[in-house]
């Protein structure tokens, strides 16, 4: 199945979620994770109608953006590290990764422009996982009052890929009760609307729980080179 009709069966199942939870369609975003797969299946993506990229490493974004470019919205979702931060800087439009002040940080230092960010909450508890546990997620965007170019737009976990489905979605339920706490403060640098989470095995569940990005890889582009 070519990207284009795995695009459209992921479209219509994003559709009948949204329907389910009474939401709109064009709240969700969908990331196609391309990083593993070559630069022809990330353009087979984008001339599929999909707008939005997403990478966990400095060379597979390189690679592929010097292909691609501004045809699409480049977002970085791996852990980043501070001394590659002056390396992704001009060529993301998001991070969903933030997780410690150091990053926040360098973010604020190499960035020309408020870099929209989502924080990482590790909301399941394994060891396994990097991002805040939740009780360290108020604290941790408080402190970032003082970084004009880091702009929190959100918040991102990853569910344990496990069968329990209700497991996964108190884990994504958490997540949605977290960012109502972050947005009800009012940070202005810190409006925190969005939610990352979900992928190609939980995305439905994600979506029934408020997810606006989803971050979908082998369902979409597959996972071989």
């Amino acid at each position: 199945m070519v990207v284009s009709e795995r695009f459209n069966t992921i479209q219509t199942e994003i559709n009948q979620a949204c329907e389910r939870a009474g939401r709109d369609l064009s709240d969700i975003k969908v990331i196609a994770v391309t990083k593993y797969v070559s630069v022809e299946r990330a353009k087979e993506a984008v001339d599929s109608g999909v707008t939005e990229l997403g990478e966990n490493r400095l060379e597979g974004l390189l690679e592929k953006y010097e292909a691609i470019g501004q045809a699409a919205n480049w977002h970085f979702i791996g852990t980043l590290q501070s001394r590659k931060v002056k390396d992704v800087i001009d060529y993301v439009d998001m991070i969903h990764s933030l997780d410690r002040k150091s990053l926040a940080k360098e973010i604020n230092k190499r960035a020309n422009r408020p870099v929209q960010c989502f924080v990482q909450v590790n909301t399941s508890g394994e060891e396994s996982k990097h991002g805040l546990k939740p009780e360290a997620v108020i604290p941790f965007i408080e402190s970032l009052e003082s970084y004009p170019n880091v702009q929190v737009i959100g918040l991102m976990t990853m569910a344990p890929f496990v069968e329990d489905e209700d497991y996964i979605r108190q884990c994504f339920k958490k997540l949605r009760e977290l960012k109502d706490q972050v947005k009800s403060l009012n940070f202005s640098y810190a409006p925190c609307d969005n939610l990352s989470m979900g992928m190609s095995n939980d995305f439905h569940i994600a979506i029934e729980e408020g997810a606006t990005h989803l971050r979908i890889g082998s369902k979409l582009v597959g996972n071989e080179k």
